[in-house]
């Protein structure tokens, strides 16, 4: 069971029109491609994938589930939003309830187990390694969970454990952490024991409803056998403008921190259909990813275009995001930036500072107006006109 209906509020301007599972990521794919490819490559061929938030991008882009080999007669991708029942109608309101919501579609399958994940992080997981250290040690629940630094783990459900690996004691996000090891938000329980605790929680009227908040301490303090699987691969939760472009960049470089094109676990992605890129006698292109439709005749330089991007001679590229279908006009320099989908960029503009300045966003289908400069750290989601200085 996929959560993918965040609205992803400290994305802003990406996130206004569009879930933020839904982001364009890396070049040719969109964040929920990573755990989507993840269920297939660990052999899991049933996936519910929750959506609320704007859901009409993700709905279309999941589609019947090809590109991930989920379309399948039985079980495949199924996108599940809110809907109206007899009693009451509601919205997800929180993590667990979303889950409870669709005890019904869970129970058709009669799993024995039951992977609950989040639909925007970036990682590569075996999931079945998993599985098999949470039946090894005949859990009711087990936690994946990742070392992190002490000055970011009050960001995180941190878990304390013994040194079997069972957890005494579960913090969410707690201002003076005891421990380093972060919740990563999947889990898996015994079908059994999650419907017991979700029903539970579900009639508890002082619940948020809530795994993290709510049903994992219930468990823990009513002594079931909780246990934290320690993941030590890349992992990165893309929530925020610099979190999400740190994450484009470690895709880049001769050993990147995160490699996707690894053929022992291919990540699957809903192509556009475009003709191959095109770079020009001019074009000069240094350590970027350049996909299927692009037309480059200016500068990129350590930097990720999406599919039919153009960027026209004399315009230049450096440490930036673009996504698909933007133009870049002859004359523009674009630094330390992330450009969202169908955006024009006039002639002569500067986007952007160096380093340290904050990354600068504009939002998908503005126009910025020749001659126009935008500092960096600036977050834009309206057209800009000529000349204009913010």
């Amino acid at each position: 069971m996929l959560l993918a209906g965040g609205q992803g509020s400290r994305l802003y301007a990406l996130t206004n029109n569009i879930a933020k599972p839904a982001v364009p990521f890396g070049a040719k794919y969109r964040i929920i491609d990573f755990p989507l490819s993840n269920c297939i490559n660990s052999g899991i061929d049933t996936v519910g994938v929750l959506t609320q938030y704007q859901p009409l991008v993700l709905n279309e882009y999941i589609g019947n589930g090809q590109p991930w080999d989920l379309d399948r007669n039985f079980g495949g991708v199924h996108v599940l939003s809110p809907y109206q029942k007899k009693a009451k109608s509601a919205w997800y309101e929180g993590t667990a309830n979303a889950i409870y919501q669709n005890l019904n579609f869970i129970k058709m399958y009669n799993p024995v187990y039951v992977l609950i994940l989040s639909g925007d992080h970036i990682y590569k997981m075996d999931y079945s390694d998993m599985l098999k250290a949470h039946i090894d040690k005949q859990a009711d629940c087990t936690i994946a969970a990742i070392e992190v630094p002490l000055k970011e783990a009050s960001r995180f459900g941190i878990l304390n454990t013994r040194e079997d690996g069972s957890i005494y004691e579960f913090e969410e996000k707690p201002k003076q952490p005891k421990s380093t090891l972060a919740s990563m938000g999947i889990y898996i329980f015994t079908a059994e024991k999650m419907y017991q605790y979700l029903e539970q929680d579900e009639e508890n009227p002082d619940s948020s409803k809530d795994f993290g908040k709510d049903v994992l301490p219930a468990m823990l303090n009513a002594g079931e056998k909780m246990f934290a699987y320690l993941f030590e691969g890349y992992w990165k939760d893309v929530g925020t403008i610099n979190s999400l472009w740190e994450a484009n960049m470690d895709l880049l470089g001769e050993n990147p921190a995160f490699d996707v094109s690894d053929s022992e676990w291919k990540i699957h992605s809903r192509n556009p259909l475009a003709p191959p890129e095109y770079l020009g006698a001019n074009a000069s292109v240094r350590n970027s990813m350049i996909a299927l439709g692009c037309e480059v005749y200016g500068s990129v330089e350590n930097s990720l275009l999406s599919s039919n991007v153009v960027i026209e001679e004399g315009a230049s590229v450096s440490d930036s995001v673009i996504m698909s279908g933007t133009v870049i006009k002859s004359g523009a320099r674009i630094r330390y930036s992330i450009i969202d989908e169908n955006v024009v960029v006039d002639s002569d503009v500067c986007v952007g500072e160096e380093k340290g300045k904050g990354i600068t966003v504009l939002g998908r289908n503005i126009t910025v107006g020749k001659g126009a400069v935008v500092k960096g750290g600036e977050i834009i989601d309206k057209n800009i006109e000529a000349g204009v200085k913010i």
